[in-house]
C-alpha cells in the first residue's frame, strides 16, 4: 500500500504554496473528512514563511529563460524543497502537534515558466509547465508521503495545466440557489464561476490577467526597491486614475482571448512593466498616477472577463476575493465600482469565514488528498483537457526514516 491514509476517514494534511508574486511558502494545516464530492475540510493552522531575499532574486531570475540555466534549475529545486519541508514542519508544530500526527504533504512548489499554448513538433502536440520545489526532499525531510508536480497530469492529457484550484472551490464553495463567483487576485488574477446547482461539468474558470503583479514591479520600480508593494492601497489612494494610460492597457490581446486560457509572467512580467512605466512617463503621470491606473487595470480586468466570459451566461449575485489583492482596499474600491454596475456584490473570503492567505494552500492539500486516494482531481471543463486527470506525483520518504529526523 503506497498510504496508510485510505483507510482514515479522517486525514491530516498539509498543503503548501508558492505563487507568482514568490512572497514565500504558505503552509496550511487541514482535516479533511470524507471523501468524493461530499469532504469536508477544517483548516488547523496557517502560516506564511517568506523566502530568504537571495532566494527569492534567483527566483526571479529563472523566471528569464536564458538565465535558467539546467544547473542553476536543478539546484533551486532542490533548495527549495528544502525550504518547503521546513514550512511543513513549521507548520505543524505551531499547530501543537508533530510529524508523526500528519498522513500526507500536498506542495505546489514555485512555477517558474509556463507555457500551455500547443506548438507542433515533430507530429506531437507539445505544451509544458515547470514547478520546482523538489518532492522526494520534503517526504525524505518529513517523513510524510509528498505529493507534487500536479499540474503536468493535466497538460498530459490535452489540458492547459491551469488552473487548479477550481476543484476544490466547486467542493467547497457551491451553492444550489446562487451563482457565485471566486476570484484569487495573485500575482495573476483568475476567476472560477460557480452556476447555482452546477455539477463539475459546468464549472468553469480562467486567468482575468494581471491580478498584483504589473501592480507590485510598477511600485517597486517607482520607490527604488524601498516597498515591493502598493501598503494598504496608499500610493494608488493618491493618485488619479488617467484615461489614456488605461485605454493604452486596455488594448493587450489577451484580455480578448477565448477561453480556456491562462496567463503568467511570461505575458505580464517584467518586460511589460517596463513598457508600462515607459508610457507613463511619455503621458507625463506622477508615480502615484500610475500605480493608480495599473491598479483600476487589475478591477477592469476582472469585470470586463464577468460581462464578457459570464453575464451571457449567468447572472452572479456576488464575487468573492482572495489573495493578497483582497488586502487592497484601493483595488477593492475600484472592484465594487466597476462590478456594482453589473449587479454584483464584492466580498472576501474573511466575509464567508475563510481565510484569504491560506485559500490555495488548503487547496493542494485537498488535491493531494484526492491524488493519493487514487482520484480525479481536476475539472476538464476549467483546463481544456481531454479527460478528468489523477493529478500529482507522490514521492515517499525513505524506508525506516523517522518523520522530521533531519532539520
Amino acid at each position: 500500500m503506497l498510504w496508510s491514509g485510505t483507510d482514515k476517514p479522517v486525514r491530516r494534511i498539509v498543503g503548501m504554496m508558492s505563487g507568482t508574486s514568490v512572497d514565500g511558502v504558505d503552509a496550511a494545516l487541514v482535516e479533511v473528512r470524507g471523501t468524493g464530492d461530499r469532504c469536508q475540510v477544517k483548516l488547523l493552522a496557517f502560516e506564511n514563511r517568506p523566502y530568504p531575499e537571495t532566494v527569492r532574486e534567483e527566483i526571479f531570475t529563472l523566471f528569464q529563460p536564458e538565465q535558467a540555466t539546467v544547473d542553476r534549475v536543478g539546484r533551486m529545486n532542490v533548495l527549495l524543497g528544502e525550504l518547503y519541508a521546513r514550512s511543513a514542519r513549521s507548520v505543524v508544530e505551531g499547530a501543537g502537534l508533530r510529524l508523526e500526527d500528519v498522513d500526507l504533504i500536498g506542495s505546489h512548489g514555485q512555477t517558474i515558466w509556463h507555457s500551455p499554448q500547443t506548438v507542433w513538433e515533430e507530429g506531437f502536440p507539445i505544451h509544458y509547465t515547470v514547478q520546482i520545489g523538489e518532492g522526494a526532499v520534503i517526504a525524505a525531510r518529513t517523513g510524510v508521503p509528498t505529493v507534487s508536480d500536479f499540474r503536468v497530469a493535466d497538460m498530459a492529457v490535452g489540458g492547459q495545466g491551469a488552473p487548479l484550484v477550481p476543484f476544490t472551490e466547486y467542493l467547497l464553495y457551491r451553492r444550489e440557489e446562487e451563482t457565485i463567483l471566486l476570484q484569487n487576485i495573485g500575482g495573476i488574477g483568475n476567476m472560477t464561476v460557480l452556476p447555482a446547482g452546477a455539477g463539475p461539468e459546468a464549472v468553469y474558470a480562467f486567468d482575468t490577467g494581471p491580478g498584483n503583479m504589473i501592480i507590485d514591479a510598477a511600485v517597486s520600480a517607482l520607490t527604488g526597491g524601498e516597498q515591493t508593494y502598493d501598503v494598504d492601497g496608499a500610493m494608488a489612494a493618491a493618485g488619479q486614475v488617467n484615461a489614456d494610460l488605461l485605454a493604452w492597457l486596455q488594448q493587450e490581446p489577451y484580455y480578448s482571448r477565448p477561453l480556456p486560457k491562462t496567463t503568467g509572467r511570461e505575458e505580464f512580467g517584467t518586460q511589460y512593466t517596463e513598457r508600462v512605466l515607459e508610457r507613463g512617463r511619455e503621458l507625463g503621470l506622477s508615480p502615484q498616477d500610475i500605480v493608480a491606473t495599473v491598479t483600476d487595470l487589475t478591477a477592469w480586468s476582472i469585470a470586463d472577463a464577468y460581462g464578457r466570459y459570464v453575464q451571457p451566461r449567468y447572472q452572479a449575485s456576488r464575487l468573492v476575493v482572495g489573495g493578497g489583492g483582497s488586502y487592497n482596499p484601493t483595488l477593492l474600491a475600484f472592484l465594487s465600482r466597476r462590478l456594482g454596475e453589473y449587479g454584483v456584490a464584492v466580498q472576501t473570503q474573511e466575509d464567508l469565514g475563510w481565510s484569504s492567505d491560506a485559500k490555495e494552500a488548503v487547496a493542494f492539500a485537498v488535491l493531494a488528498d484526492r491524488c493519493a486516494m487514487g482520484e480525479a482531481n481536476s475539472l476538464p471543463g476549467v483546463t481544456g483537457a481531454e479527460r478528468a486527470a489523477v493529478m500529482g506525483k507522490i514521492s515517499l520518504p525513505p524506508r525506516g526514516s523517522g518523520k522530521g529526523e533531519h532539520r
